[in-house]
């Protein structure tokens, strides 16, 4: 009698999972719940309903939020009583921001862990170290800014997305339509740009505006010069900051304190969305 076998196949290794927690001495500031509790307050208008959904007591809810709004430089929520609509709580643009810096940091480390090997077998120190070494890359981009889509142009083989940084400042980032359809991009989306400081040219006068460039205005906040090459920080309208590297040639126009304009192509911010 012949006997049925099924050819022996080696075990798929389990997927990489990966969760981020910022921790100060006095413990977790942000974590995966606290996150998903800002997210369900934004959806909802409510700490009470919002902490059932995560699930979490309301006096944990409100002892996370505490200890959040304590870290934070500004508020996080703003809370209404009463009324004819009876009150409720509701995101500040910072938390919001806020939200979005940690969904665009779980992704990319998502991404970091989906092109790994796999979990090392157990006893095996090299692969061991391989993975903690490939888990420790870092983007070189010296700006990475939290932004919202506030329009999408199609050019005919090129998509200007027009990027909202808050308080009057906007900016194009130029893609291709088929990136534009992978992202599912829309307006209203939050998302990253990425610009590298060295594409970030600085003015000391308003440069004329150009197509394929963006210009946002500002104030030069600090210099710091190398051997060729000074680095520049300039504070936005809504308070981001935006850094430049630029030949030292260049900068000796630049003065701290002073306006400044920053310029770069459009086709130079690299989008990276979440969620």
């Amino acid at each position: 009698m012949a006997s049925s076998r099924r050819s022996a196949r080696p075990a798929a290794k389990p997927p990489l999972k990966g969760s981020i927690s910022l921790q100060t001495p006095l413990g977790a500031v942000l974590s995966e719940s606290r996150i998903r509790l800002l997210e369900a307050i934004d959806r909802v208008g409510s700490l009470n309903r919002a902490a059932r959904e995560v699930p979490l007591s309301y006096k944990a809810a409100w002892d996370a939020l505490d200890t959040m709004n304590q870290h934070a430089p500004e508020p996080l929520v703003v809370r209404a009583t009463g009324g004819a609509g009876g009150g409720g709580t509701r995101l500040t643009d910072y938390a919001r921001q806020l939200v979005a810096l940690y969904r665009a940091m779980e992704s990319s480390q998502q991404d970091i862990l989906d092109r790994l090997p796999g979990v090392p077998a157990e006893g095996d120190a090299p692969a061991l170290r391989t993975l903690i070494r490939r888990m420790s890359m870092r983007t070189s981009a010296r700006n990475q800014l939290a932004c919202r889509v506030q329009g999408l142009t199609d050019r005919g083989g090129l998509v200007d997305v027009a990027l909202d940084l808050g308080q009057g400042d906007v900016f194009v980032a130029t893609i291709t339509p088929a990136s534009a359809r992978s992202m599912a991009l829309k307006v209203g989306d939050e998302l990253y740009a990425l610009v590298k400081a060295p594409w970030v040219q600085l003015r000391a006068k308003a440069p004329r505006r150009q197509a394929g460039r963006n210009r946002l205005a500002g104030t030069l906040m600090a210099l710091q010069p190398g051997r060729t090459h000074t680095a520049c920080t300039l504070q936005l309208g809504g308070g981001l900051t935006l850094e430049a590297t630029v030949p030292n040639a260049e900068a000796t126009t630049l003065r701290p304190g002073t306006p400044a304009w920053a310029e770069f192509a459009t086709d130079s911010a690299v989008l990276v969305t979440f969620g």
